[in-house]
């Protein structure tokens, strides 16, 4: 655990305030939910909860389906990371944060269907250098509130992304948002 020097007391109604740079650097907002967990050493760690990761097997299958029937990679993120990938990406692209453009197209419920030379390209996560050449965005929506997105990459110049690449990103994120209701 990292240590960060600052100190802070719990008020009278048992509220403890999150300092402004550990808020920015985890990206918390206000009412972001947060899991509070215990341990046997008497430490209580906060995690910022995300109700996609209650579906993170079934999102990688539903990706992998999806990645094999359109031949495309395919990215499933909740609202701050990726929770499943298949399609030729390294696994190891699960957890990694998605960047500001992905999380301003799923809060403002927005939907992309762009290629590289299209000025509002978005990049799916912080850092990702891979050169895709289109994309299809959609938001996963659950009782109301945006959850995260789904997404269809390809790197192929000929392959421009379609109806069809559409509407299965629209399928997937409608089929995601219904599981986390039920």
């Amino acid at each position: 655990m990292k240590a960060t020097g600052i100190v802070r007391r719990i008020d009278d109604l048992g509220r403890v305030v999150i300092p402004k740079e550990i808020r920015r650097t985890l990206r918390l907002r206000e009412g972001t939910p947060l899991e509070i967990f215990t341990d046997r050493e008497g430490e209580i760690i906060l995690k910022k909860y995300s109700p996609m990761a209650e579906l993170g097997s079934f999102a990688r299958q539903y990706a992998e389906s999806l990645a094999q029937t359109t031949g495309c990679v395919v990215c499933i993120t909740d609202r701050d990371s990726v929770i499943a990938v298949a399609g030729g990406m390294k696994k190891d692209y699960i957890g990694k944060p998605i960047s500001k453009q992905l999380e301003t197209l799923i809060l403002n419920r927005d939907t992309a269907a762009l290629s590289k030379s299209d000025k509002d390209f978005i990049t799916v996560m912080t850092g990702d250098t891979d050169e895709y050449q289109y994309q299809v965005i959609y938001p996963i929506i659950s009782e109301g509130d945006a959850i995260g997105s789904v997404a269809i990459l390809t790197k192929d110049t000929k392959g421009k992304m379609g109806d069809t690449e559409q509407k299965l990103a629209y399928t997937a994120a409608a089929f995601l948002g219904r599981q986390m209701e039920s």
